[in-house]
């Protein structure tokens, strides 16, 4: 199934939309049903809090040596 054949979900309209109707910098996506595109917005927020968590562990990384 090709991307305008998927859902995709407008990021400047807060819109679901089918096909490849805005350009792909607007689009999040693609999804294969109108709900998971409608849930973008809370699948975007918590990838986003996941991949902080993960960059902020990386940055921690060895800081807890002991001194001495």
């Amino acid at each position: 199934m090709s991307g305008d054949e998927k859902y995709w979900y407008n990021l400047t309209t807060g819109q679901v939309e089918y096909g490849l109707e805005s350009p792909a910098v607007d689009r999040a996506g693609p999804f294969d049903t109108a709900e998971a595109a409608a849930d973008a917005p809370r699948l975007l927020a918590e990838r986003s809090r996941a991949w902080a968590e993960e960059e902020a562990r990386e940055d921690d990384w060895g800081s807890g040596a002991s001194k001495g």
